[in-house]
């Protein structure tokens, strides 16, 4: 479906999009053959990775801005996001952590030691600025805190520390722009050609689509430039717009199955590590869901969250194509 929307909205994007599938493909298949046991059983290559994939976090603070922020490393004609591999380097780590430790959960060593992993790689990708990225580290850790059955007196006082830290944030590290973009999902008439501009013009392309849509190519919001970033952040709206009601709510629909075939897997797993694996790609795969069908909407922030395996983008695209490989292997050996 992916390749459809971009044909039609972005022509010149299509055959890279075909490209990246393409290696994602190869890189899905890999791990599809290869026994999980080899990732998820080598505590070295978690932490090893993890490593890496922070090293190349501080090199993507040297490297160009592109999109208002220095979130991306090129390759020759390529650009590649470090962000989203460091996505899937906790999900593996924290599964095999929390797979451990989850009758420990109670004790605060644990939980501290768990944040730590998480905070530093969201202190980085805060100074890109990545608001959006930030916020799916830090509520897919969360989201393994709850699954690993979190005390309920330990999870009140980690919602008291999580105020303070929005407060805290909120006073001291959010630029003017992101509480801006905050402030304007409760005063959506205000900054109508600035802040507000993008989740406007997502709203009159999906309210004037009806069932069927406007046809293909024939979407006037998108087809004349009003809707920016139509192949990433805004594709829903672009594709109920030539596609309409029926064929979005289509795709909210197969997506939501999806999620529940991956718990499907995790549920029949052999090993409790591959079982929070499958849990914690759910988690953060809804995550990114509801913030970028929030922003479409205009019920959450525009921060940048790409609707996963539809939204224009290599780097989501084939690290999360790599990390289904490893779950699809998961479910053949279970």
């Amino acid at each position: 479906m992916s390749l459809i929307v971009l044909k039609s909205i972005a022509p010149s994007l299509f055959f890279f999009q075909l490209l990246w599938i393409v290696l994602g493909l190869g890189a899905m298949l890999f791990f599809v053959f290869l026994d999980p046991r080899i990732v998820t059983a080598s505590p070295r290559l978690l932490w090893g990775f993890y490593g890496f994939v922070f090293v190349l976090l501080l090199v993507s603070l040297l490297s160009p801005t592109v999109r208002e922020t220095q979130s991306w490393i090129r390759f020759g004609v390529f650009n590649f996001q470090p962000v989203e591999l460091m996505k899937i380097s906790l999900i593996l780590l924290f599964a095999y952590y929390f797979s451990r430790r989850h009758v420990e959960i109670g004790i605060w060593s644990t939980i501290v030691i768990s944040f730590l992993l998480v905070i530093l790689p969201i202190g980085v990708v805060a100074l890109q600025p990545d608001l959006g990225s930030a916020l799916i580290l830090g509520a897919t850790w969360f989201g393994f805190l709850l699954l690993s059955g979190l005390p309920w007196k330990r999870l009140a006082v980690m919602i008291v520390l999580l105020v303070i830290g929005l407060f805290f944030m909120w006073q001291f590290i959010l630029r003017g722009y992101q509480k801006e973009r905050i402030m304007n999902v409760f005063y959506p008439e205000q900054h109508a050609l600035t802040f507000n501009y993008n989740v406007i013009q997502s709203k009159i392309a999906i309210g004037s689509a009806g069932w069927w849509g406007k046809g293909y190519g024939q979407g006037s919001q998108v087809q004349a430039g009003f809707l920016p970033e139509a192949q990433t952040d805004f594709i829903f709206a672009a594709l109920v717009e030539e596609w309409g009601w029926i064929i979005g709510t289509l795709v909210i629909g197969c997506f939501l199955w999806f999620m529940l075939e991956i718990l499907k897997i995790g549920q029949n797993a052999d090993q409790n590590v591959e079982r929070f694996i499958c849990l914690g790609t759910v988690v953060m795969l809804l995550i990114q869901f509801f913030l970028n069908i929030g922003s479409v909407l205009g019920i959450s922030p525009v921060i940048g969250v790409p609707f996963p395996l539809l939204s224009y983008g290599g780097s989501s695209l084939v690290t999360l194509l790599l990390l289904l490989g490893i779950i699809h292997g998961i479910s053949l050996r279970s």
